[in-house]
């Protein structure tokens, strides 16, 4: 059953944020300020409510968030001609500082730092909370700042760093070097891990916790190679006690086995019927509740992206002359010929617009299977509401392998990654096979990327490790056919940005563009 998470207000968000969020409009002389609320806890509760009701909106995890990784990745491809020209710009390397998805993005996440910043910066006039309460609500706040500042950093470098809430029109900032806003983040996630409780009770399930700072920041750490601060913070999600492997690898995408021992962090979709608000942002009385992933990545739906062909070939399978073939291949991804909507319906070619895949010298049609509701449903149309797991258990077992192997422990590493294959539902042969010996620091290496990418393949996770790998020179080959160096490491900053911040001139922009 879908557990309640936090009700959201948003009869109040169109009123108090709605002149806010862009600190270039003229204040609403109808609107009630930020200076005149925070009066009290639940004002301050509420406040932190529209910071996460814009992280689920359409304009991020709903949709353009998923869209913006997974594109930069090489985990997808185009499903056909139905997909859209600014996606398929991202996925083809020819976006420009003009693209509407990176842009959408940009913008949702300074507003998300806007809301956070009104929260922490009125937060003193709150006086009726018991401290405890009132800094979990900050922490809370807080995480999702750090977290809008890791994902705009790690994605675009060097990026405008607003710790206050801008109250004047002339308040934009320059960049901040991308160096000083990681700082920023590391220290913010170091400070609110004290303050944040292991866990929730049922009807508080996806208020970020501990663990999820601390997995937060090992990330950054990850990001930015420092592996011995990685292995802290990973350690400490690993020793809490709190979390474990599922034994069906298949629980951690569907609706009815959300919040389960695997999961970190999850941004919470409620069913509402198939309404969808397109244009959301977080506010008003149609702001979304259900997420659109189902039905842009569906085999039945619009099948925008579908599977890249390196990706179906990185599973083992026997058919290759690997031991087993990985039960992840057929959990992960739709097949023709396969059963669906609890086994009353068969899946045709017919059904799955667009492109085929060839995997293994076969061309067939191939669709993704993971967040997708055609495991209960059969409909040609779907929003859903199925919880966006951002992260899990699995990615910080496979992060320790990564650290581990780094540090020179491979035995260590090794042991980890086993531990991911022997999970109950899959039960894979474990390391070494006679693909991947693990004999050196190398091979145990070519077995990290290996499973991390059949384990999380369409997770919103490849195109960071990318980011990362490449950096170290990791690749053999470069994974994106497309790369140009000393351009498409970084995203593009939005013309919008540039136009409209006076502390943002032309020659600031990222190189390349």
């Amino acid at each position: 059953m879908k557990k309640k998470l936090i009700i959201i207000y948003v009869f109040l968000f169109g009123i108090v944020f709605a002149c806010n969020d862009d600190t270039l409009e003229k204040t609403n002389p109808n609107g009630v300020t930020v200076e005149g609320y925070y009066k009290n806890g639940a004002e301050l509760n509420s406040g932190v409510t529209s910071v996460y009701s814009l992280l689920k909106s359409n304009n991020l995890v709903a949709r353009e968030w998923f869209f913006l990784h997974d594109l930069r990745s090489d985990d997808v491809a185009a499903g056909g001609g139905q997909l859209e020209t600014p996606r398929n710009q991202l996925l083809l390397g020819t976006h420009d500082t003009g693209n509407s998805v990176l842009g959408t993005v940009w913008l949702a996440y300074y507003r998300m730092i806007h809301r956070a910043n009104a929260v922490v910066d009125n937060s003193e006039k709150v006086t009726d909370l018991a401290d405890a309460n009132k800094k979990r609500l900050l922490g809370e706040a807080r995480f999702l700042r750090a977290y809008s500042y890791y994902e705009l950093v790690s994605l675009w470098g060097a990026v405008p760093l607003y710790k206050n809430y801008v109250l004047a029109v002339d308040g934009s900032l320059p960049r901040s070097p991308a160096e000083e806003v990681y700082a920023y983040v590391i220290s913010e996630l170091q400070a609110i891990q004290a303050d944040l409780p292991a866990t929730y009770d049922a009807g508080n399930q996806g208020r970020v916790t501990k663990g999820a700072a601390q997995m937060l920041l090992a990330r950054v750490h990850l990001q930015k190679g420092d592996y011995a601060s990685a292995k802290t913070e990973l350690l400490k999600v690993y020793n809490a006690g709190v979390y474990g492997l599922v034994d069906n690898y298949n629980d951690n995408f569907l609706e009815e086995t959300e919040f389960n021992k695997e999961s970190i962090f999850e941004v919470n979709f409620f069913p509402s019927g198939g309404v969808y608000n397109w244009d959301g942002d977080g506010n008003g009385a149609t702001a979304g509740t259900e997420t659109v992933r189902t039905q842009e990545y569906s085999a039945i739906g619009w099948r925008n992206v579908i599977p890249s062909n390196s990706l179906l070939s990185e599973f083992e399978k026997t058919t290759k002359g690997d031991a087993k073939t990985d039960p992840r291949y057929d959990d992960s991804f739709y097949f023709t010929g396969e059963k669906y909507n609890k086994g009353a319906n068969t899946l045709t070619d017919g059904q799955q617009n667009g492109n085929s895949s060839v995997v293994d010298g076969v061309t067939q049609k191939i669709s993704w299977q993971k967040y997708s509701l055609m495991y209960k449903m059969n409909e040609s149309f779907l929003t859903g509401a199925i919880n966006q797991r951002i992260m899990r258990f699995a990615e910080t077992i496979l992060s320790l392998a990564e650290v581990e192997n780094e540090l020179g422990n491979t035995a260590e590493a090794v042991k980890y990654l086993n531990m991911i294959r022997a999970r109950k539902s899959v039960s894979m042969p474990a390391y070494p096979t006679a693909k991947f010996p693990v004999s050196t620091k190398d091979q145990v290496f070519a077995a990290i990327m290996h499973e991390k990418r059949v384990e999380q393949s369409g997770e919103q996770i490849r195109n960071r490790d990318i980011l990362r790998w490449r950096k170290l020179n990791k690749f053999k080959a470069e994974p994106l056919s497309y790369f140009q160096a000393n351009k498409q490491e970084l995203l593009p900053i939005p013309q919008q940005e540039v136009d409209n911040n006076a502390k943002i001139e032309p020659t600031d922009q990222n190189p390349g563009y």
